[in-house]
């Protein structure tokens, strides 16, 4: 797989790139979120050397965030290169690649303005960021998506260990204010994004 050619800040202290993998014919969806004390890479692939540096140097990478259990990607890579720990979602952990991971749990604030909520029924060790500043952003890991010819939706039911479980937790990220939403496979939402998931959920049972 080829290593992205370039970076995009989305809003101020985020930044997304992405590389098409062959192997699963999609588009891999990587983020940067910023804190007050350092830089988190969520599910992160491979970057081009010059672009490399404009992510690592500042300000500093404090952690890399594995949302599920099928995004390890360059994970280690990257927690070799910056000497830095892996958070990674209840349950991924039990995955041999992430016993060393440390394990969020539920609700779990990683930095101030950086929370962890678990969804239930997805992959194993699906967990969303809640980044606060500026609006709020969700960073979503497989739970929802949004490419053709899905458009915005859920995870289909085939890729899920329990669909209707991770419909109802789902609901639970609008006990957060945001207005973007960022997802490891798909086109980034940039405004308006809570409404978007009021509207899906809505049409969902209960």
């Amino acid at each position: 797989m080829p290593a992205a050619p370039e970076i995009a800040q989305v809003a101020p202290g985020i930044l997304i790139w992405q590389v098409y993998d062959p192997a699963v014919k999609a588009d891999l969806f990587s983020t940067a979120l910023d804190t007050p004390a350092g830089r988190y890479l969520v599910d992160p692939v491979e970057l081009v050397a010059g672009v490399m540096r404009t992510v690592g140097v500042h300000p500093k990478i404090k952690g890399i965030v594995v949302t599920n259990e099928n995004h390890e990607r360059w994970a280690h890579t990257f927690a070799e290169r910056f000497s830095v720990p892996i958070y990674s979602g209840d349950g991924a952990g039990t995955a041999g690649s992430f016993q060393q991971a440390l394990q969020l749990v539920d609700k779990q604030q990683i930095e101030p303005g950086l929370t962890a909520v678990n969804i239930g029924g997805a992959p194993a060790g699906e967990v969303a960021l809640h980044h606060e500043p500026n609006g709020g952003t969700l960073v979503i890991g497989d739970a929802l998506i949004n490419f053709d010819p899905y458009g915005f939706a859920f995870l289909p039911a085939k890729y899920c260990r329990d669909f209707k479980l991770m419909r109802r937790s789902l609901r639970r990220l609008m006990d957060y204010p945001f207005d973007r939403m960022l997802f490891a496979h798909g086109t980034p939402i940039l405004s308006g994004a809570r409404a978007k998931l009021e509207q899906l959920l809505a049409g969902t049972r209960k």
